[in-house]
């Protein structure tokens, strides 16, 4: 069978090379005589596995020691409940909206507390990123929480609020390790493998250390305590042992590529390649505001919805999977993250010339 170019939000798409390795590992990693999702997490070969991962992702983002790495389950999702139980100390975060899972987030932390919506961008349909730059902070917030990067709406952060001494969390699910990012700016990040790093079942969190401790909301189960996971270097339970393991092989993937700058510069020009065509083509429109455009997601539309079933439909058939956008938004959206090649997004875009040449007026 052949590949398809897989334009999935997530799960998504996986270097090649990275799947081909995992597939001749399978039935025997290293002389083991069993797959890694037969080994013990409590095995010295696992062991290895896990803290070669952690390695790996602290050179590549150069973490400061002061940073604790932990492989967490529970997707995102579930970090939105974890944030306000452990960081909440006065029981307020303010809140930047600029999609579903900011507001998700925001939802999710009125359970807890106090969650002011100190921005947002619902007005024009997440379009944009607002105004950063002087938030009406609260005095006695515990955290700014912002999703850096809008999976369905195809936003991005590309400066960070101006938090006024408060900490930053962020939710960097899909575009982490896409670029390189300044880790000490933040107090804690966390992102969902499933996007830009490996299989669902992982979550990575980045947390620096004076945000971990014991004083955590009362009622808070052991298994969400940053402070469990930390203590136990993330083996305190079972954890996703072989999700860890792919990550672990894409980190080395990124380091192989030469690192998160030639990760950057190769995204920003695959992105080019669809940006720029969209900005001249007389039938697609791309919905974002051009300054906060993202590189890993990019949504788009005819401005007919039988004409944009039409094109998921035909794209289906020519081999290009997952183009319709989320089903809150509709539309088209291709999702072009660090394990897409060039060569996907050119067909894609010689695809899309071809249909508005077929379909245009």
């Amino acid at each position: 069978m052949s590949r398809v170019y897989n334009f999935s939000a997530g799960p998504a798409v996986l270097p090649e090379e990275v799947l081909r390795e995992a597939a001749e590992e399978m039935m025997d990693y290293r002389g083991s005589g069993m797959s890694v999702m037969e080994m013990s997490h409590r095995s010295k070969m696992f062991e290895t596995i896990i803290g070669e991962a952690e390695a790996d992702l602290r050179d590549l983002l150069a973490i400061p020691d002061n940073y604790k790495v932990l492989f967490l389950q529970g997707g995102a999702s579930q970090q939105f409940a974890m944030v306000p139980m452990n960081l909440f100390k006065n029981r307020v975060g303010d809140y930047i909206i600029t999609g579903q899972w900011a507001k998700k987030a925001y939802q999710e932390a009125k359970l807890y507390g106090t969650a002011n919506a100190v921005a947002s961008s619902a007005d024009k349909t997440f379009s944009y990123i607002p105004d950063v730059s002087d938030l009406p902070i609260s005095d006695d917030a515990d955290y700014v929480y912002i999703c850096e990067n809008n999976t369905i709406y195809g936003t991005k952060f590309k400066t960070l609020p101006n938090t006024k001494g408060k900490t930053l969390v962020a939710d960097l699910s899909s575009c982490f390790l896409s670029e390189p990012i300044d880790i000490s700016k933040y107090g804690l990040i966390f992102a969902g493998a499933q996007k830009n790093v490996g299989p669902a079942g992982v979550v990575i969190a980045i947390i620096r250390e004076d945000l971990i401790t014991e004083d955590v909301l009362p009622g808070t189960p052991t298994m969400l305590r940053y402070k469990t996971h930390a203590d136990e270097k993330s083996l305190y339970n079972t954890p996703p042992a072989y999700g860890i393991y792919i990550c672990g092989k894409v980190f080395k993937w990124l380091k192989n590529r030469g690192g998160l700058e030639a990760m950057k510069e190769f995204n920003e020009k695959k992105a080019a390649i669809l940006y720029d065509y969209l900005d001249q083509s007389q039938m697609f429109t791309g919905t974002v505001v051009e300054k906060d455009r993202s590189l890993m997601n990019v949504p788009f539309v005819t401005g007919n919805e039988e004409l944009d079933a039409l094109f998921v439909k035909e794209s289906k058939a020519a081999g290009f999977e997952n183009l319709k956008g989320h089903r809150s938004v509709g539309g088209m959206r291709a999702s072009i993250y660090n394990a897409m090649p060039i060569e996907g997004v050119e067909k894609l875009v010689a695809f899309m010339k071809d249909f508005e040449t077929k379909h245009g007026k």
